[in-house]
């Protein structure tokens, strides 16, 4: 299997048309078989108008296709903590998601740190 049980993951759905909802997943896998994931973890969403990434505030249950191309998924340290988790923007002006102690992922993906 690609991912295990009990790995910690970042999930971003890529977005078909510009005006389509961002959405990110924050996770722990609890099974997997080599074509999808059961998550368990925290949904970001960004909000438009602010500009700025909301965690919405439920624990939820994720079931995610590994076949899925608009799918990207991040694996995170095993000591990441992801109830705390948060996205800020570093000082080089890149988009990150940390828990503020044990990870930062830098997920700006069309840029190139100088």
């Amino acid at each position: 299997m690609v991912l295990e049980p009990g790995e910690k993951v970042h999930v971003i759905k890529a977005r078909a048309f510009d005006t389509d909802l961002r959405r990110h997943f924050i996770g722990e896998v609890i099974t997997a078989t080599d074509y999808a994931v059961r998550l368990k973890g925290y949904a970001f969403i960004l909000n438009a108008g602010t500009n700025q990434w909301i965690r919405l505030p439920e624990l939820r249950t994720r079931i995610l296709s590994l076949l899925d191309a608009s799918v990207i998924v991040n694996v995170l340290p095993p000591n990441a903590m992801i109830d705390k988790a948060i996205y800020t923007i570093g000082d080089d002006k890149h988009l990150c998601v940390t828990d503020g102690e044990t990870f930062a992922l830098d997920i700006n993906e069309f840029g190139i740190k100088q």
